[in-house]
């Protein structure tokens, strides 16, 4: 079930330089200096990918041997910055409300793009016939950059408080799992993480949450 080299190829790159930004956003919200923003963009870009190559025996991960995931994320990261030190983008940005939707725009491509390149490389790794684990490692690819990124900010993992973060990781690599038996893979692909999208993008808009305890 291996997928078009290319179409996941662009996935990868498009996925770890939304997550770079996110995690550059991140540290410059932080006050951090351009090494902390160029290593927390890069640990929010291929931390999810390094969690599952551990746990699949991946040895070394994938971030190791092909630096082109590294050095996109210390591109992206680095063009955040620059983009930053425009002292009236820095304000616009950094007010709550801009600032919440940018990053969850780009947490949502993020997401959506690392969770089917993540199933889909449970798929190759001979794994399709155990769905929770294809589904767990789709999940973890997704999520797994952000939640180190949030802990190394000092900050709850969104995964864990905000707008079904997971949930729609979830579904996305659910959605892979089915459709990949009817249709092309590249099609499951780009749908799958679509979806993962749309259903991010819907819950903050409508401010979807999990049930809490209210004390």
């Amino acid at each position: 079930m291996s997928g078009n080299i290319t179409v996941l190829f662009i996935m990868e790159l498009i996925g770890t330089a939304a997550f770079s930004c996110s995690g550059a956003m991140t540290a410059i919200r932080k006050r951090l200096d351009l090494l902390g923003i160029v290593v927390l963009g890069v640990i929010t870009a291929v931390g999810g990918g390094m969690i599952r190559d551990i746990l699949i025996g991946v040895h070394p991960p994938t971030l190791f041997v092909k630096p082109v995931y590294v050095t996109t994320a210390v591109a992206s990261a680095i063009l955040t910055f620059l983009a930053m030190r425009s002292k009236r983008l820095t304000r616009l940005l950094l007010e709550v409300e801009y600032y919440d939707w940018v990053l969850n725009l780009l947490d949502a491509i993020g997401l959506g793009a690392f969770t089917v390149v993540g199933v889909n490389t449970a798929f190759s790794a001979g794994y399709e016939d155990y769905l929770f684990l294809t589904v767990f490692l789709g999940v973890i690819t997704g999520v797994g950059g952000g939640l180190l990124r949030d802990m190394m900010a000092g900050e709850i993992p969104a995964i864990l408080k905000k707008h079904v973060y997971a949930c729609a990781s979830i579904a996305g690599a659910l959605c892979y799992v089915v459709i990949i038996t009817c249709i092309p893979t590249d099609a499951a692909l780009i749908l799958s993480a679509a979806l993962v999208i749309l259903i991010r993008l819907l819950a903050r808009h409508y401010k979807w949450n999990l049930p809490r305890c209210e004390i």
